[in-house]
């Protein structure tokens, strides 16, 4: 009896198979990664500009002051080389298995570590650091508003930073609601421009400045402790800086793809072109920053440079700007994961009204903690450490070694291990530093005020 039923089944299971393989094609077309993939090289180029050039370099110069000369100098040198490195590692890995994509970080994850263990390594690290980011960026979306406020309107009635911080959220409301990557390139294209324009403000602007009187460039810190813990914190800033890989697989996605021209030679031109913005953003602004003003500079280069007034007020709003885009790239693979979960694991019907509710449930979120929690500094130190580090620094190397397995002390073995263990320091000692300042400037903060 049972021989007899089986052919019978086993015709409907592929049926049921095909169903379900137009099924998933159908949630892929609608999911944001994956649901439109004619992105052109440029597209990559600024996706990454946008992604990496952070308000971060802003505080390079502080960075700079709590580092030194020769430190500081050696570390934003050896951060690039070794980013570009595991960035060119992550454009490799997207398309080794032919006919298969690795669209996102968690699935080149669980190809490298198995299916179970990927996960669990690549998704806490990943989502900590989006929605790091997205936070963080919230508060620096509001403060460089208050700032722009203060500047244009020195007579003005004071307001809360916590407003800035909503009237910047509420931006994300609306924005949040384009569909994929490539909606977004518009908004990512202008978040890239003005991150070159602002740079170029910050550090022209302290050119124009001169050096200051009675600058100084030894540590700030009166304590042997301070100096170290400020040094590791910094370390942090710097690991923080140069932090676009959690998304560069979710940008190749969007790329075109074929084996006569597999998506990395497009990609890699886009990410050579944003490698050199980054340095023209980095650089000039770290240097001239640190040089022009010693120790004495603050931990947002712009509140240095008080005057001239129009200036200041101008490059803040284009770090609005800048950071509207940010935020977008961030969140863009954070809604991708939810509406995974909600669509594969839950069985939700893919809707609009899906979309919009968690969309709408993220961005408030991610204001309230920032409105909570506004002590900017000390939380990009921290949250830089802990998960910018290894998402950046080690976790390409470690795929690379668990899938390619070069040879013992080869060229590439001893290349890896280098970012691996380089990594690791970074990853140790920065929240140490981060933690410290947060319990410093938390001492005095009242909530809400």
């Amino acid at each position: 009896m049972g021989t007899q039923a089986s052919p019978e089944n086993g015709y409907g299971r592929s049926n049921s198979l095909e169903e379900k393989s137009a099924k998933e094609k159908a949630i892929d077309e609608w999911l944001p990664i994956t649901s439109s993939r004619n992105a052109k090289w440029w597209y990559s180029a600024f996706h990454n500009v946008t992604a990496m050039v952070g308000a971060g370099v802003l505080s390079l110069p502080y960075a700079m002051s709590e580092l030194g000369w020769g430190p500081g100098v050696t570390v934003l040198i050896l951060s690039w080389i070794i980013t570009l490195y595991t960035l060119w590692q992550m454009v490799e890995m997207h398309e080794m298995v032919p006919g298969r994509r690795f669209d996102r970080y968690h699935e080149l994850g669980q190809y490298a570590f198995g299916e179970k263990l990927g996960l669990y390594i690549v998704v806490p690290q990943q989502l900590i650091v989006e929605v790091g980011v997205c936070i963080v960026y919230m508060v620096t979306g509001g403060k460089s508003l208050k700032k722009f406020h203060d500047t244009v309107c020195s007579t003005c009635k004071d307001i809360k930073l916590t407003y800035f911080i909503m009237i910047f959220a509420s931006v994300h409301f609306v924005l949040s609601h384009l569909p994929n990557f490539n909606s977004i390139s518009g908004v990512s294209l202008a978040a890239a421009v003005m991150s070159l324009s602002y740079s170029t403000i910050a550090w022209g602007a302290s050119v124009d400045k001169g050096v200051q009187q009675d600058v100084q460039y030894g540590y700030k810190a009166k304590t042997t402790a301070g100096t170290v813990f400020n040094f590791f914190s910094a370390l942090g800033d710097v690991a923080f800086a140069y932090a676009g890989h959690n998304v560069v697989l979710e940008i190749q996605a969007t790329i075109p793809s074929t084996p006569e021209k597999p998506s990395k030679g497009p990609m890699w031109r886009g990410v050579i072109v944003a490698y050199i913005v980054v340095a023209l953003c980095y650089f000039p602004v770290a240097l001239v920053g640190y040089w022009m003003f010693g120790n004495s500079v603050q931990d947002n280069i712009l509140i240095s440079l008080e005057k001239p007034a129009w200036l200041i007020a101008m490059a803040n709003m284009f770090v609005v700007v800048h950071v509207i885009g940010s935020y977008q790239i961030y969140a863009m693979p954070v809604f991708d994961m939810m509406e995974t979960v909600l669509v594969k694991k839950l069985n939700f019907k893919p809707s609009t009204t899906l979309r919009f509710i968690v969309r709408n449930l993220y961005v408030a979120f991610t204001m309230f903690i920032g409105i909570t929690f506004p002590f900017f500094g000390g939380l990009l130190g921290f949250f830089g450490g802990f998960a910018f580090a290894p998402t950046t620094y080690f976790l390409p190397c470690i795929m690379w070694l668990a899938i390619y397995k070069p040879r013992k002390f080869s060229l590439s073995w001893w290349t890896n291990w280098i970012c691996i263990v380089f990594g690791l320091m970074l990853m140790i000692l920065s929240p140490i530093g981060g933690l410290r300042q947060i319990i410093l400037q938390a001492k005095d903060y009242e909530f809400y005020s």
